[in-house]
């Protein structure tokens, strides 16, 4: 069960966790993303990005419906369980 508190979000004075994106000299169309709770912003959509996992980058294809949302969302951190 959820508290209460934990449903709080970023103070809104505060305004969103921005964080330089690094660019690939090689491909302009792509960069990566280490800082997860950065959040992503109308200027991102229609880019390639690479989200920092823990142990990866994952590509990730910014669309219109993840702005205002945190990159971190779209790079999954654990494995889904298999039983062998």
């Amino acid at each position: 069960k959820l508290h209460p508190f934990n449903m709080v979000g970023r103070a809104v004075w505060k305004g969103p966790v921005l964080r330089a994106l690094t660019r690939h000299p090689a491909d302009a169309a792509t960069a990566d993303v280490a800082a997860r709770a950065a959040s992503v912003l109308p200027q991102h959509v229609g880019m390639r990005l690479r989200v920092h996992n823990g142990k990866a980058l994952l590509p990730v294809l910014i669309t219109e419906e993840m702005v205002g949302r945190k990159f971190g969302e779209f790079a999954p951190t654990r494995k889904p369980f298999s039983f062998k």
